[in-house]
C-alpha cells in the first residue's frame, strides 16, 4: 500500500509545443531517497527524453495520470505557466493553494499568468532568477542547458556552411579554415567557441564584459576589443544589463566591420527580462560573405540580428540567418538529465527530513521565489502589474 503521509512530488509530461525534455529522470531518483519523497511521474513524461515508465518505476516511482502529477505537493516541470503559456492554463485549475511549483518560468513574459497563480496561493519558483552566487552553481539550469544550445549552434552553423571547418592540407593544396564570431561569452557563447575550436575553426569573440577576456581567451579564441567604453555592463546578479541607445548604435557600426569577414556568427547576448539588443543590423547582414550563416541563440527574446524570425531559417542577402528557440530539446536526453541534477540540488534547500521547510533568508529560495501565499514577491514583477493597471 503506498504511503500517502510522505511529501509528493508530481512530474507531469511537457506539453509545450516541441519540448522533448523532462524535469526528473530515473537516474536522479536514489539521491532522493534521504529527502522523504514520495514521486508521482505521468504516464510516458519522459518516452520523449529516452526514458521509459519502466525506468522510473524500477527507482521507486508511481506512474500516474496527468491530473495526479499536477496535484501532488510539489510539482517539477522544465517550463511551467507562464513560460508555457499556450497550453499551460489548461492545467491551471488542477494546481491549489500551498502547493508548489518549480521550473522555468518565464515570470517578466506573464505578469497575469503570474497574478493567477498567485491569486491561486501557489508558490512558484522560476529557476531563470537563479543568483550567479558559487553556491547556485550547480542549480542553475540556465547555464546546464546553455551548455547544449551553444555546442548545437555550433553544429547547426557547420552543416549550414559551404565551407569544411578545419584547415585541411591536402594534395589539391591547403584549405583554410573557417571564421567564427561568437557574441556574448556567457555560458552559451563559450560553449559555441569551446566546440567551433574543436572543429577547427577560427573564432573570435565579442562581450561587453572586460572579465569575459580572460574565459575567451583560455579557449584559444581571440577577444575583439570594440573601444566603445561600456562602463559598468553587469547587474549585482552577475547579469549583463541594458547600456542604452547611443552605446548600441556605436556597437552596431564596429560588430557590422567585424562580421564582414566571418563565415558565421553565433549571437547570444541577452537581458534578463527585457528585449535582446539588436546587435547586427541589416545592413551589416547585407556587408556580410555570401553563403556565410548566422546562429541567433538570443530568438527567444527577440533575436541579435535584425533580421531574425523566431523557429525560422532567413536567407536575406545571401546569408542564412538560423532563429532557433529550444535547442536543448533537439538533445533531450542530455539536457534532461542536466535540468534533473540541477533541480535534485535545488530540493535540498528546500525539503528536510520529507517536510517543505525553505529558509526564506536564503539568497538562492529569496531570488528564485516569485509567489506564495498569496502574494507577488518579485520588486520587478510588482511594479509591472502595477505599471499595466495604471
Amino acid at each position: 500500500m503506498a504511503d500517502t503521509t510522505r511529501l509528493t512530488v508530481g512530474v507531469p509530461r511537457e506539453t509545450f509545443p516541441g519540448e522533448t525534455r523532462v524535469a526528473v529522470t530515473p537516474l536522479v531518483l536514489p539521491r532522493w531517497e534521504p529527502l522523504g519523497l514520495r514521486v508521482l511521474v505521468e504516464k510516458g513524461a519522459g518516452q520523449r527524453a529516452g526514458f521509459p515508465d519502466a525506468l522510473y518505476e524500477a527507482r521507486g516511482a508511481t506512474i500516474v495520470e496527468r491530473a495526479d502529477a499536477l496535484s501532488a505537493d510539489l510539482v517539477l516541470q522544465v517550463r511551467t505557466l507562464p513560460d508555457n503559456r499556450e497550453r499551460g492554463h489548461t492545467d491551471l485549475r488542477l494546481h491549489r493553494a500551498h502547493q508548489v511549483v518549480i521550473g522555468l518560468a518565464d515570470p517578466f513574459g506573464g505578469i497575469h499568468e503570474i497574478r493567477e497563480l498567485a491569486e491561486r496561493g501557489v508558490t512558484l519558483y522560476a529557476m531563470e532568477l537563479m543568483p550567479r552566487i558559487a553556491r547556485a552553481q550547480s542549480m542553475d539550469v540556465l547555464s546546464s542547458q546553455a551548455t547544449v544550445a551553444g555546442y548545437k549552434a555550433v553544429i547547426l552553423a557547420a552543416d549550414r556552411l559551404p565551407t569544411l571547418m578545419p584547415m585541411l592540407t591536402t594534395a589539391a593544396g591547403t584549405l583554410p579554415p573557417a571564421r567564427f564570431f561568437v557574441i556574448g561569452a556567457g555560458v552559451v557563447g563559450l560553449q559555441a567557441i569551446a566546440t567551433a575550436r574543436r572543429l577547427g575553426a577560427m573564432v573570435e569573440a565579442y562581450d561587453v564584459r572586460p572579465a569575459a577576456q580572460e574565459d575567451v581567451e583560455s579557449l584559444g579564441a581571440r577577444l575583439v576589443a570594440l573601444p566603445l567604453g561600456p562602463g559598468d555592463a553587469e547587474d549585482a546578479s552577475g547579469y549583463a544589463k541594458a547600456l542604452g541607445d547611443a552605446f548600441y548604435r556605436r556597437q552596431q557600426e564596429h560588430l557590422a566591420n567585424v562580421v564582414a569577414d566571418v563565415d558565421a556568427v553565433v549571437c547570444s547576448a541577452v537581458i534578463p527580462g527585457e528585449r535582446a539588443p539588436v546587435l547586427l543590423t541589416e545592413e551589416a547582414v547585407s556587408g556580410m560573405r555570401e553563403g556565410s550563416v548566422i546562429v541567433d541563440l538570443s530568438a527567444p527574446s527577440g533575436g541579435n540580428c535584425a533580421l531574425t524570425r523566431r523557429d525560422e531559417t532567413v536567407v536575406a542577402h545571401g546569408v542564412t540567418i538560423l532563429g532557433p528557440t529550444n535547442l536543448p530539446a533537439s538533445v533531450p536526453e542530455e539536457a534532461s538529465m542536466m535540468f534533473a541534477r540541477n533541480l535534485t540540488e535545488f530540493l535540498t534547500l528546500l525539503v528536510h527530513d520529507g517536510v517543505y521547510d525553505p529558509d526564506g533568508e536564503d539568497p538562492i529560495v529569496a531570488a528564485t521565489r516569485v509567489t506564495d501565499d498569496g502574494a507577488i514577491l518579485n520588486e520587478k514583477l510588482r511594479a509591472l502589474l502595477e505599471g499595466a493597471r495604471a
